[in-house]
């Protein structure tokens, strides 16, 4: 779809060297870009909360012990149907009974869609950032795995949808992360080359599609990395917000 704070320091690819918040001479920051693109569940929002609830009923109306919402945490960033899937059978690549995946992924859609922003809301920072990216005069575009008809009444009904030049939802293209095809698309529609394109996200998938496609890539720590500290991750820098994001970056010519 094409559309007419913490204030703990960010920590640098090849920090560490120097003392407490040091920048070696080799940093490239500030990174000079003309795009910033940022994922939406578990960087944007916290949508945790809601994604869980939805589980519950599910699982209820089929009978079932659910998970904790701790754990259906840890399912998060695949996809609407991949997280039905983790939920029923447990495991992160478990194929469930084909019938009863039909039955749950119906209800999973009729209840995550009738309570898609009952407790959702954005990370601290997020606006702040959001705002500065604006002012800075750069592209902003979101990029989700998140099916459209969940995405666009998320992001209205959060406040966040206005800000977005671009968005791309799980179902907007042939691919969707960890292929690069999102943010290949979103070059071609800013007019810009990949490394002027930064990803902002919080998982495996946002890295490997960004490092796919040839763009740098930050990461926040709070966001759902199934449990994994994003420090582990092929990126450029941990953000703590994406406010904090945005002081690490000039819009280049």
């Amino acid at each position: 779809m094409v559309k007419g704070e913490g204030n703990a320091p960010a920590t640098l690819k090849g920090e560490g060297q120097g003392g407490e918040g040091a920048t070696l001479p080799t940093s490239p920051f500030p990174l000079h870009v003309k795009a910033v693109v940022i994922d939406l569940d578990g960087t944007l929002l916290n949508t945790a909360p809601d994604l869980a609830y939805a589980a519950e009923l599910m699982m209820a109306d089929l009978g079932m012990p659910c998970p904790s919402p701790e754990t259906i945490a840890t399912y998060i960033g695949n996809g609407v149907s991949r997280l039905v899937k983790r939920v029923l059978t447990g495991e992160m690549d478990a194929e469930p009974d084909a019938e009863l995946f039909e039955r749950a992924i119906k209800l999973y859609q009729k209840h995550y869609g009738d309570n898609v922003s009952r407790e959702s809301r954005p990370f601290a920072g997020v606006v702040e950032g959001l705002q500065a990216f604006r002012k800075m005069g750069l592209h902003i575009a979101c990029i989700t795995n998140k099916a459209e008809q969940f995405t666009v009444p998320l992001l209205k009904d959060t406040g966040l949808f206005d800000y977005f030049e671009l968005i791309l939802s799980g179902d907007s293209l042939p691919k969707r992360k960890p292929d690069p095809l999102p943010l290949l698309h979103a070059c071609e529609v800013f007019k810009c080359r990949p490394a002027e394109l930064l990803l902002i996200g919080d998982s495996l998938n946002d890295t490997q599609a960004a490092r796919a496609a040839g763009c740098p890539v930050f990461c926040v720590p709070y966001g759902y990395n199934r449990g994994r500290p994003v420090a582990e991750l092929d990126l450029d820098a941990v953000v703590p917000s994406l406010h904090e994001a945005s002081r690490l970056l000039l819009k280049a010519a």
